[in-house]
């Protein structure tokens, strides 16, 4: 019972920071729902068919952000299509393109990652009572290091011809890259476990610290906001300086200091604009008017969804690989290297 009343008084107070983890926590469990399925998937195969069959779910392929860019490079120079990972192809084009209007939602939102760096964020603040902040300079250290990332692997894409590009695709190796993603979580070990170890330790300390230091592919995303057309203005004339809107940054971006946040990190969460106990002291602004704090993140699903509907309409969405093809490579996909 105090539960449901704190949760009402919250929704009441900031209806958008409750709907934003209640979509985190539906969509993270959906993704748990796609990784079973998966398995079951992949199990039917690795057993010979002893297993049920269970259809392959498409949405796995969000997971494979390599194949998707190099399906991108594929589609922009020679107009084909990816047809082994369509879906991939499909998901990062509409976050990489939503990010120039919508910054970063997809992070804020719906990525697993994301919302299990929040989790650890919020498990952190209960052991030590807080997050803890870190120097400006070792802020400035840390920060190039996901671009570097990023720089490497679409370095490594653009190197590729167009003949070597759409070999990649549909050699064995990428048919399988789901499946060997799975197998990687499934036999983890060694200097993986080791990493993820560490990112989890840091995270308790540091809120976020995944997202703001080390995934390039939140910053592919967030380099939609170099065109500026979304961002949080604050009104210095109404300003107390409280640092509120500081304080509930995911980010930790110093919003209180600023007077547009144009940072590439902004997620658009409207965490700052919620907390703000001024009225009209910080908006959201897109193409330099003003809109409502529910633009942005209902904008993104409409979006989300249309652009998925459209792909599963016109054949964009599943992947041509038959039930017999996946029958002779997943026994083996374990020792397919490229």
């Amino acid at each position: 019972m105090k539960s449901k009343i704190w949760y009402q008084k919250q929704l009441k107070r900031k209806p958008v920071q409750i709907t934003r983890y209640t979509v985190q926590a539906l969509f993270l469990l959906f993704l748990l729902y796609v990784g079973l399925q998966f398995y079951q998937f992949y199990q039917h195969f690795e057993t010979l068919g002893k297993t049920p069959f269970v259809e392959r779910p498409s949405a796995v392929e969000g997971f494979l952000p390599i194949s998707a860019l190099v399906a991108l490079k594929v589609w922009l120079t020679s107009g084909d299509f990816d047809v082994i990972h369509p879906a991939g192809l499909v998901l990062l084009s509409f976050f990489v393109g939503a990010g120039i209007l919508l910054r970063k939602s997809f992070c804020s939102w719906i990525c697993p990652v994301g919302t299990a760096n929040e989790l650890i964020a919020w498990l952190g603040r209960k052991i030590f009572k807080k997050n803890f902040d870190m120097p400006q300079w070792l802020v400035w250290f840390l920060t190039p290091i996901k671009y570097v990332l990023l720089l490497f692997f679409i370095a490594m894409v653009i190197q590729m011809d167009i003949f070597s590009a759409k070999s990649f695709l549909v050699d064995p190796y990428n048919k399988v890259s789901d499946v060997k993603m799975l197998l990687l979580f499934l036999n983890i070990g060694g200097f993986t476990l080791k990493f993820l170890i560490v990112i989890f330790i840091l995270s308790l300390f540091f809120r976020n610290f995944w997202c703001r230091f080390l995934c390039p592919y939140g910053a592919l995303i967030g380099l939609g906001s170099i065109f500026r057309l979304t961002k949080i203005v604050r009104n210095e004339d109404t300003c107390t300086n409280c640092e509120m809107c500081t304080k509930v940054c995911p980010q930790r971006l110093q919003v209180h200091k600023v007077e547009k946040v144009t940072s590439l990190n902004c997620s658009a969460c409207m965490s700052c604009v919620e907390a703000c106990p001024v009225k009209e002291t910080l908006n959201m602004n897109v193409a330099g008017r003003k809109v409502n704090k529910w633009f942005v993140p209902a904008t993104f699903f409409v979006l989300f969804f249309v652009v998925i509907g459209i792909a599963k309409i016109t054949g964009h969405w599943d992947t041509i690989i038959s039930y017999q093809e996946w029958k002779e490579l997943i026994p083996d996909a374990r020792y397919i290297g490229h």
